[in-house]
């Protein structure tokens, strides 16, 4: 009997690593360990000096990522007791874009005792927004000049996005940029320390990055254009030669392999994006089937066989996702977090006494009683923008909304109203990407929801009109990156030749299936039709009061 063989994962999160060995056969995941990141996110003050941050940025310490590998790595050998030589290849997924300046070398400038109490010499995490000012102009000039490459991405680049970060970096400490040989995605770094080799990804480059494969990135005049110093940005700091996911980055170091307790030369699969590489994860690997990452927000995968251009979506990228294809991405900026909220806000003492005293959590009691109410019953609909919208309208400055509330309106009724607000705006998305080409006939789900909320996700097959299918796993990052670690290791090594094989034998859906209830779906069309009426007269501009009483706040909060 050939000896079986593994390939490790390892999902880059927001506050901590995860790490998952998984059995190359089937997907079976053998031992998974969680590092937290000492530093977590900087957002207050910098470490050791103690330099205080201004509002909106969001930075981290790269040494944490590094920890990952030291740590994590070897607990999942322990906990298995796999071999290192039966440890075939490494795949990482990291959130995105989170970016750092290092020197030729790789060495992060943060790290050097000269820059360590400069800001902008630390990684910006993804959700560092303080380079908004620079994301307007970009956004402004790349319209004024005419660049269509806004198309793809919703008509609107990020501030969260790498070109706004680059130069917010050489607009307020231009000697940092200076010293700045490179200028990376987190995600291409920690392969590097682990290859010895500077790769990077086209995944993050085509959607954080407004690189395409068939136009590549924006020519230098555009950024001439934006600042003359970065002029040659793509040359000077950054790299023209991108590699496609799923291709080996190169194998591990003598020292990569110290840390770890892999082998040398352990194979070192390109890196990916934390959503994307949820998609073949779910069993997706074709078009007509929407992976749907289910959380604090929402994101919506899909492949297509042509490109299109959808409205509010925040990209598309040709083989983004899965070669051969263009993968799109689209979003919902408050989901668990909707929930989140009103828990922590407007459920009254009764009901969190009713849940202590039977043991349970407070989402499960009010889940169980909106469970008993029929659609439409409450008389509530909702508007699902408490954090803005990302798609389709693209405006953060858009607020929640509550219509229908009586002096007989339950806390549960709320409750279901906010998830059928999330399901209206998931189904926004759907025909969006419907009506401009792009089909979505099923759904898979993955991500924390659907293991905690059954109704959540009933309401979604009704909203919807499509059944709704469970992935197997719910480390879907982690596992997503085990797999392209077998097709980066090649089946000469006991891997795969494919990202379509790996996701055949590797990923799986659970048995449980929810399908759209017909009773259920007629009331939801009616009430659709109702949110769409809100969506479009409170988001397209016809009633810009949500944004006029943003304004009142402010001036009023700035002069108290």
């Amino acid at each position: 009997m050939d000896q079986a063989k593994y390939v490790i994962g390892i999902d880059f999160g927001t506050e901590s690593g995860r790490v998952l060995l998984a059995d190359v056969a089937d997907g079976r995941e053998v031992a998974a360990a969680v590092h937290p990141y000492a530093n977590g996110v900087i957002d207050e003050r910098l470490p050791e000096s103690g330099i205080v941050l201004e509002p909106d940025w969001a930075l981290q310490d790269p040494n944490d990522y590094l920890e990952v590998f030291k740590r994590a790595v070897p607990e999942v050998l322990r906990q298995s007791g796999v071999k290192p030589e039966d440890v075939i290849g490494v795949g990482i997924d990291f959130t995105s874009c989170t970016m750092l300046p290092t020197k030729a070398d790789g060495t992060p400038l943060c790290f050097l005792p000269q820059y360590r109490h400069r800001p902008h010499a630390w990684v910006k995490l993804w959700k560092h927004h303080a380079a908004q000012p620079e994301a307007n102009k970009l956004n402004q000039i790349a319209r004024e000049l005419g660049y269509t490459f806004l198309d793809r991405y919703g008509g609107k680049i990020s501030s969260e996005w790498f070109f706004p970060k680059c130069w917010q970096i050489l607009d307020e400490d231009p000697e940092i940029y200076e010293a700045a040989d490179r200028l990376i995605e987190a995600a291409d770094w920690v392969v590097w320390q682990l290859t010895g080799v500077e790769k990077r990804n086209m995944c993050t480059a085509g959607y954080k990055a407004i690189w395409s494969k068939r136009e590549g990135f924006p020519p230098n005049e555009f950024f001439k254009a934006l600042d003359p110093r970065m002029e040659h940005i793509i040359d000077e700091k950054m790299s023209r030669v991108l590699y496609p996911l799923g291709a080996k980055a190169g194998g591990l170091t003598e020292q990569a392999a110290s840390w770890t307790g892999l082998k040398p030369g352990t194979a070192v699969a390109i890196a990916n994006v934390d959503a994307h590489v949820a998609v073949p994860a779910s069993t997706v690997t074709e078009p007509g089937r929407m992976v749907i990452i289910m959380g604090t927000s929402n994101c919506h995968m899909v492949l297509g066989t042509e490109e299109r251009i959808v409205p509010g979506m925040c990209g598309c990228v040709e083989d983004g996702i899965v070669p051969g294809f263009f993968g799109y991405e689209a979003g919902q900026s408050c989901v668990g977090d909707h929930f989140a909220w009103f828990v922590e806000n407007a459920t009254p003492a009764p009901y969190v006494e009713e849940a202590r005293a039977r043991g349970m959590d407070i989402h499960k009691l009010l889940e169980e009683k909106a469970a008993r109410l029929k659609p439409g019953e409450s008389g509530l609909i909702a508007l699902d923008w408490w954090n803005g919208n990302r798609s389709v309208l693209v405006d953060v400055d858009l607020t929640g909304m509550l219509l229908g509330a009586t002096l007989a309106t339950r806390p549960e009724e709320i409750y279901r109203a906010l998830i059928e607000a999330t399901a209206y705006g998931t189904r926004v998305i759907i025909e969006t990407f419907e009506s401009s080409g792009v089909p979505v006939n099923e759904i898979v789900a993955t991500g924390g929801l659907p293991d905690r909320n059954k109704l959540l996700m009933q309401i979604y097959a009704d909203v919807t009109g499509r059944s709704i299918h469970i992935a197997g796993t719910s480390q879907g990052g982690a596992l997503g990156s085990a797999m392209h670690a077998a097709v980066a290791a090649g089946p000469e090594a006991g891997g795969y030749a494919s990202i379509f094989e790996a996701s055949k034998r590797m990923a799986s859906l659970r048995d449980e299936v929810y399908h759209p209830i017909p009773e259920h779906k007629r009331i939801y069309d009616q009430l659709y039709r109702e949110y769409l009426t809100l969506h479009d007269y409170f988001g397209r501009g016809a009633n810009d009061v949500m944004k006029r009483l943003k304004e009142l706040r402010a001036r009023v909060r700035a002069g108290s």
